[in-house]
């Protein structure tokens, strides 16, 4: 996969969108889904990268994540892949590759925007219109973040330590993001790692 149009410094947090081929599945079930998250959890780990934030689409995903070391994404993402590859090939003779070579990465620095992009991330199958409300989505953050639910995966950032003194108040403050009325949350900012099509620079 390319590297990145913006910088890899170590101890950078990253939104990173990767997107499947010719916008194909790439979650054909909810094993595939666990399988991926298992992926994340264990090439996050070898790559130094800890994950904040994610939600698996049908045919994308997104990532909110620090890498400890530089070039953290271009150890994680083809990892990531690759080992995913593995499961689809065992589990459905799958040879062909899912993802599309370039993937979207953007620098997220200021609280409020980090915090926006979580929302933004794990509001996506709501917009999507995969789930009535982000916590009735199993394949995202946000039962983790908001709820207390298991989230081995989940290193949070310290924006969202910054939230409250104890686990409750901060995950009552975060549930609370997504209560406020009336407030729009847009992406942040895309750079793109490799030249796509016109049609795949629309994608949103």
């Amino acid at each position: 996969m390319p590297r990145l149009a913006c910088p890899e410094e170590a101890h950078a947090t990253l939104h990173v969108v990767q997107r499947g081929r010719e916008r194909r599945a790439c979650f054909y079930c909810a094993g595939d889904s666990a399988a991926y998250l298992e992926a994340l959890r264990e090439c996050a780990a070898r790559a130094e990268c800890a994950v904040h934030a994610y939600a698996l689409m049908g045919n994308h995903v997104h990532l909110l994540f620090t890498a400890a070391r530089t070039a953290g994404p271009a150890r994680l993402m083809p990892a990531i892949a690759a080992c995913y590859a593995r499961h689809l090939a065992t589990a459905y003779d799958h040879e062909d590759s899912v993802w599309e070579e370039a993937y979207d990465a953007s620098p997220v620095q200021a609280r409020r925007h980090l915090l926006a992009c979580m929302r933004y991330i794990e509001e996506n199958p709501v917009r999507a219109g995969l789930a009535a409300h982000p916590g009735r989505y199993p394949w995202s953050s946000y039962r983790a973040n908001a709820l207390g639910e298991d989230g081995a995966l989940l290193t949070p950032h310290p924006h969202y330590y910054s939230l409250g003194r104890s686990p409750d108040e901060r995950r009552a403050a975060y549930a609370a993001l997504f209560a406020r009325a009336g407030e729009v949350i847009t992406p942040v900012s895309r750079r793109r790692s490799g030249s796509l099509s016109p049609r795949a620079r629309s994608r949103s």
